[in-house]
């Protein structure tokens, strides 16, 4: 079919599909057992799919939106058989997805002139963050872009840390300053240093600390616009980084810090090894802002560039 087309290397699609296994295993043993004995989608089997769906950490809402796109089907084409049921709900996600992501990348790509390209990773300690940093600093760095890191999560000593060897083993500049400083102080002198360097990419870690939204919303708030004294217009991307193992947790999380500060992407970590992959697509339909980046992998070239219809074909395929 030529919506699943693979645009990705085949190497990458195997990522993927060895990435979501778990996930897709676990989703098609719940639907062997809705759909068992049945040979027609009909309410029943529906309100099973539901139940399916919601318990892959799809969402509610998006679990409601599936069913009726599907309900629409059943009623239309009047008798379906359950066997089509897979294709179908291929189809039906991969629909839905196209309605949030318009004109996604395939690739590691800048905008034309956006120079230095500006990113502001946000989202809450443990989720992936600093490693997130790391695997897009790799992949800039491969198409052959100069990158520079700020360590601007200055509150744990071990962010800056962290970061530090990401940069030495990406073998790309760190501009940071001792545990306690100021963030925005921190994003001026990375903007600054990667101007005179004539850097293409800028990618600057924030702090990730949820408890009091309001410290956190001042603080980002004035890291922007410390940075804007720099280069205009900037950031380019705010980046939240949310952790794809915690299900239903990575949606209060993207709640949250929508809330507090303007989110324009989303990377969502940590999908291989888990059973709860589905929260991708929740996520990408209730936000209305794109999954930019997904983790499938340990590995450095594990984090790729989120595309709905190789995802949507590795969870069902």
């Amino acid at each position: 079919m030529s919506l699943f087309k693979n645009i990705f290397s085949s190497k990458k699609k195997e990522t993927l599909d060895k990435g979501l296994e778990k996930s897709k295993t676990t989703f098609f043993s719940k639907l062997s057992k809705a759909v068992a004995g049945k040979s027609k989608v009909d309410d029943d089997v529906l309100d099973d799919l539901e139940e399916v769906l919601v318990t892959s950490d799809v969402g509610v809402n998006t679990t409601l939106k599936i069913i009726d796109r599907i309900e629409a089907r059943v009623s239309k084409d009047k008798y379906l058989g359950t066997e089509e049921l897979n294709t179908i709900l291929r189809e039906e996600i991969a629909g839905l997805l196209s309605e949030t992501h318009v004109g996604e990348d395939v690739e590691f790509t800048t905008p034309s002139g956006k120079k230095p390209y500006v990113i502001m990773v946000v989202g809450v300690n443990g989720v992936g963050k600093t490693t997130t940093i790391g695997k897009l600093a790799h992949q800039y760095k491969k198409k052959g872009l100069k990158v520079v890191l700020g360590a601007a999560d200055t509150f744990r000593a071990a962010a800056i840390d962290q970061l530090q060897v990401w940069a030495d083993r990406v073998e790309v500049p760190i501009v940071k300053q001792k545990m306690g400083s100021d963030p925005a102080s921190v994003a001026f002198d990375t903007l600054s240093s990667a101007v005179k360097q004539d850097a293409d990419v800028v990618i600057i870690d924030t702090a990730g600390r949820l408890h009091n939204k309001v410290n956190l919303m001042n603080e980002l708030t004035k890291v922007k616009r410390v940075m804007q004294k720099v280069v205009e217009d900037t950031p380019h991307d705010v980046l939240l980084v949310l952790d794809g193992s915690t299900g239903q947790n990575a949606f209060e999380q993207a709640k949250q810090f929508t809330k507090a500060t303007e989110v324009t992407s989303l990377a969502v970590t940590k999908l291989d090894g888990t059973a709860k992959g589905g929260v991708v697509i929740g996520i990408s339909d209730q936000f209305q802002i794109p999954v930019k980046y997904i983790g499938v992998g340990e590995g450095i070239e594990d984090l790729q560039v989120f595309n709905k219809y190789e995802f949507v074909d590795s969870f069902f395929g």
